[in-house]
Parts: C-alpha cells; sequence; structure tokens
C-alpha cells in the first residue's frame, strides 16, 4: 500500500465519508483550495490506479467508491508514524502526547483498563 499524499489523502477521507461520490460531489466536500473539476478527476483516477478507489460506470461518469477502508490505511500507516518517530515504541508515543498534554491522565486510565479488560470494550 502505497503513502498517499497530502491532497489524495484529504479526497480519501471524503470518499469514506461518502461512500461513493461523483467527482463533482467531491468537489463540493472541499472547502479550502478547492482544485478545478479536471484536476480532481486526474487525482481521483489516480488513486484509483494506486489501487485505493473503484469505480461504477454511468455512460461516461463515473461513481467513485473506496476499495481500501480508512481502518486499513490508518492501521498501516500510524504503524509507520510510530517506526519513524518513535522508535516502534508505544510507550514513546504515548509519552509523548502525555508530556504535551495532549491526553490526560483520566484518558490513560482508560486505555489502561481497556488493556487489562480487553473482553469489556466489546460489550
Amino acid at each position: 500500500m502505497q503513502k498517499l499524499t497530502n491532497k489524495e489523502e484529504e479526497i480519501m477521507h471524503i470518499l469514506w465519508k461518502l461512500k461513493k461520490a461523483f467527482v463533482k460531489e467531491v468537489q463540493a466536500e472541499i472547502t479550502e483550495d478547492q482544485p478545478h473539476y479536471n484536476t480532481l478527476s486526474t487525482i481521483i483516477r489516480n488513486l484509483e490506479e494506486k489501487g485505493f478507489v473503484g469505480h461504477n460506470a454511468f455512460g461516461n461518469t463515473h461513481q467513485y467508491y473506496p476499495i481500501i477502508s480508512l481502518e486499513a490505511y490508518s492501521k498501516k500507516y500510524i504503524k509507520t508514524a510510530i517506526d519513524n518517530y518513535f522508535n516502534s515504541s508505544y510507550k514513546n508515543m504515548v509519552s509523548f502526547f502525555a508530556k504535551e498534554e495532549k491526553i490526560s491522565a483520566a484518558e490513560l486510565r482508560e486505555i489502561l483498563a481497556m488493556i487489562e479488560n480487553p473482553k469489556e470494550e466489546e460489550k
């Protein structure tokens, strides 16, 4: 699975949200720096070539849908980020967020409870 550019990732998030969409529908979801229709169409076709997106044809119009799930993509690239930025250590990652005050002690206790009682989370 290839890493996506920021714009490709933005478009994938839109497709994950919409489940399936025509280029114009994707374009309508982009609020800042909206690309021209043809540019957006090219980006979506590139995503298709990379294996992230499929399409259904309706004459000359294509409705696109994600092939790769958000969960699968997230899992792959969170692991890569942890490997690259935290020396493959989840402990280093959590401690980084704690030091940056991005996670509270209460949230850490919740995470610890989830680790200690994984079956409780499934209920």
